[in-house]
C-alpha cells in the first residue's frame, strides 16, 4: 500500500466562511476550499467542517491530524469554547466533537494565533524569534509566536489585545466607545475597521466605509482621520514592544493594506516606546488572508 503524503490539513473557521487547505512539509498548497459557514447552528457547523476536511483527504489522500483555527479559544478551565465572535460555537467541546465526528485528532487555536504561527514560519517574519501578528479587521486581534511556537497562555487569551484600553489617551479619546466585551475605549474600538469608520463619522458627521477613508486622503477630513488612527496604532504597538520587545510585528486584515501604516507607524512609536532605539521591524503579511488557515495546517509539528 502506498502511503498518505506527508502533508497537513487545516481549517480556518470564520462567522460567514470556512476555508480548508492541504498544506505539503514544504509549504506548497496541494488543494484549498471555500465554503459558506453555517451560521447560529453548531450541528450544521460541526458537519460543514467534517465535509470539508473529508473533501480536501479525497482530493490529497493526506491521513494527517487536523488544525483548526476558530474566533475564539477553549477554555483551560471549563474545555469548552469561550470568547468567540460566533457565539453558537461558545460552551461546546468544539475540539473532542469534531475529533469524535472526523475520527482522526484536531488541535484548535485562536485565528490570530493561526495567522502569527503561519507568518513567523515562512511567512513575512520567517527565521525570527519572537513575533507578534496583529490583525485589524472587523476586530482587532492578535498572536504571538516564540521560537516557532504559538503562545496561548495560562488562560488561552495570550495575545488579547484588543481588549485593552487605548494607551496614553487623549482628553478627547475618553472614556471611549462601548465595546462588546463590557467596556470603554478598548483598542478595538478605534482600530478596527469600524472603529474607523466610527471614529470619522464621530468627527465630520459624515459616514464612509474604511476603503472610503483610507483611499481618501486627498479629502482633508480623511487624510486626519488617518493621521489619528496612525497615532493610535503606534501607541497600542508601543505598548506591546515595551512588554514583549517582538523582533518583528506582522499587520494582517483589511486595514493592513493602508500601506502609508508601515512607514508612519515606526516613525511615531519611537516617543512611547522605553528605550533610546526601536528596532522592531512592522511589516505586512506575506501570505495576506491565507495564512489563518496555513498557520491552522501549521499547529500539528
Amino acid at each position: 500500500m502506498t502511503p498518505a503524503p506527508s502533508c497537513r490539513i487545516g481549517i480556518d473557521l470564520g462567522g460567514t466562511k470556512i476555508e480548508g487547505v492541504a498544506l505539503a512539509d514544504n509549504g506548497q498548497e496541494a488543494a484549498r476550499i471555500r465554503i459558506d459557514a453555517p451560521r447560529n447552528d453548531y450541528g450544521l457547523t460541526l458537519d460543514a467542517i467534517a465535509a470539508l476536511v473529508d473533501e480536501l483527504s479525497a482530493m490529497t489522500a493526506c491521513a494527517q491530524p487536523i488544525g483548526v483555527g476558530i474566533p475564539g479559544a477553549i477554555s483551560p478551565k471549563s474545555g469548552l469554547v469561550k470568547n468567540a465572535n460566533s457565539t453558537w460555537l461558545i460552551g461546546h467541546p468544539l475540539d473532542r466533537d469534531l475529533a469524535a465526528q472526523l475520527d482522526r485528532p484536531v488541535r484548535l487555536a485562536n485565528d490570530a494565533n493561526c495567522f502569527a504561527l503561519s507568518e513567523a514560519i515562512d511567512g513575512a517574519a520567517e527565521g525570527h524569534e519572537c513575533v507578534f501578528g496583529v490583525i485589524l479587521g472587523t476586530g482587532v486581534g492578535a498572536g504571538l509566536v516564540i521560537d516557532g511556537r504559538a503562545i496561548g497562555g495560562r488562560n488561552a487569551i495570550a495575545g488579547e489585545w484588543g481588549h485593552n484600553p487605548l494607551p496614553w489617551p487623549q482628553t478627547e479619546e475618553l472614556p471611549g466607545p462601548a465595546c462588546y466585551c463590557g467596556k470603554h475605549g478598548c483598542i478595538e474600538t478605534f482600530l478596527s475597521g469600524p472603529g474607523l469608520a466610527a471614529d470619522h463619522q464621530r468627527v465630520t458627521e459624515v459616514a464612509l466605509t474604511p476603503e472610503a477613508i483610507a483611499t481618501g486622503t486627498a479629502d482633508p477630513t480623511c487624510k486626519d482621520t488617518i493621521d489619528r488612527y496612525v497615532d493610535r496604532l503606534a501607541r497600542a504597538l508601543a505598548h506591546v514592544i515595551n512588554i514583549l520587545d517582538p523582533d518583528v510585528i506582522v499587520l494582517g486584515g483589511g486595514a493592513s493594506n493602508i500601506t502609508a501604516l508601515y512607514d508612519l507607524v515606526p516613525a511615531r512609536w519611537g516617543r512611547y516606546v522605553f528605550s533610546d532605539e526601536v528596532a522592531t521591524s512592522l511589516l505586512p503579511a506575506r501570505h495576506g488572508d491565507s495564512s489563518g488557515v496555513r498557520g491552522a495546517a501549521r499547529l500539528w509539528p
